[in-house]
């Protein structure tokens, strides 16, 4: 029996690698379109590669022509919150425009299953924690806007062309593979944990705290963190779903628990034995002050149980994969 071939846009990046790990793993057939402007060849550990843009609609018809893909998932955001709000058109076009390419060439080649990744920024500043796929979407930055209008996007794309969708709604993702020979890898770092464990490493003077205001328990931040591997396990189980004849849904991924910068900072002063000097500065524009996750939906619907529920086994295997430094060997 034929396997089903996959194709994986932007499974160079962080989160796309581990997916097309894991696909490999589970016995899909996967295919990977990526631009590289973000993402690392080298993080790749199969598959076939097709380096180029979701936004190039040539190449999406040749590829599609060429290739019986069954299932399309989507990794080739711009997810940088403070840049969409310097940079909001930069990032309407990539994650909305090209976007609608790539829906258009699914729909002109018959591809009926497409799996998102969304994200807790469309719900904005939350008026009640824990946060359910009831919640409002109010987004505060252009990021989670055009992420909440590709989400509409994909309910009129059922409607009108019975293309079926499971969108998820990521809160922090984070850790690396219990492997460690992949993990999370940015050329220009952002994320909370990486940036603290570069600290550790001495890449860093010290880890900057954006606003010690915000209302609650320390005046830091509060996030929902959750395994880039449990992340991948809900993608299988989404896949598996579509496959099946599932219909379209959204949910929710995260661990149901937040933690505060400084609580943050704190397990990662244990996990790795260093001081981690901290700095205080500024607020962030668009930073909500809270956001956990109520995954309760996806974990009855398809079954998902997270393994790495504690923070500390997830900053564990991040700082496994940092030792390695791969970030500085495969950065140009």
């Amino acid at each position: 029996m034929e396997k089903n071939k996959i194709l994986v846009v932007g499974g160079a990046g962080y989160i796309g690698s581990h997916m097309v790990k894991d696909l490999i793993g589970s016995g899909y057939d996967v295919m990977v379109l990526d631009d590289l402007s973000t993402g690392h060849r080298e993080l790749l550990t199969g598959g076939d590669f097709v380096e180029g843009s979701l936004g190039d609609a040539d190449l999406l018809d040749r590829l599609f022509s060429s290739h019986r893909i069954s299932t399309v998932m989507h990794f080739a955001a711009f997810s940088l919150v403070g840049e969409s709000m310097e940079n909001p058109l930069k990032y309407y076009h990539n994650n909305m425009a090209s976007t609608t390419t790539l829906l258009s060439a699914m729909i002109r080649h018959d591809i009926k299953r497409f799996i998102f990744s969304s994200t807790a920024a469309v719900y904005g500043e939350p008026v009640e924690v824990p946060i359910t796929e009831t919640h409002p979407c109010n987004p505060t930055n252009p990021y989670g806007a055009g992420k909440l209008a590709v989400e509409r996007m994909l309910q009129d794309c059922d409607s009108a062309y019975a293309l079926k969708t499971i969108s998820l709604r990521y809160f922090n993702a984070s850790g690396a593979d219990e492997s460690g020979t992949i993990g999370e890898m940015h050329t220009h770092e952002t994320h909370l944990i990486p940036l603290i464990l570069e600290v550790a490493s001495g890449g860093r003077e010290n880890i900057k705290v954006y606003g010690t205001n915000y209302p609650t328990p320390d005046g830091t931040c509060v996030r929902d963190y959750i395994h880039v591997s449990d992340l991948t396990q809900a993608h299988l189980l989404a896949l598996e779903n579509l496959l099946h004849g599932g219909e379209s849904a959204v949910y929710n991924l995260g661990n149901n628990r937040g933690y505060s910068v400084k609580e943050v900072i704190d397990l990662a002063r244990d996990v790795t034995g260093k001081p981690i000097p901290a700095m205080e500065a500024d607020r962030r524009p668009g930073d909500p002050a809270t956001l956990i996750a109520g995954s309760d939906k996806i974990k009855q619907s398809l079954g998902w149980k997270p393994r790495f529920e504690n923070l500390e086994t997830i900053i564990e295997t991040a700082w496994r994969w940092h030792q390695k430094d791969a970030t500085a060997k495969f950065r140009p």
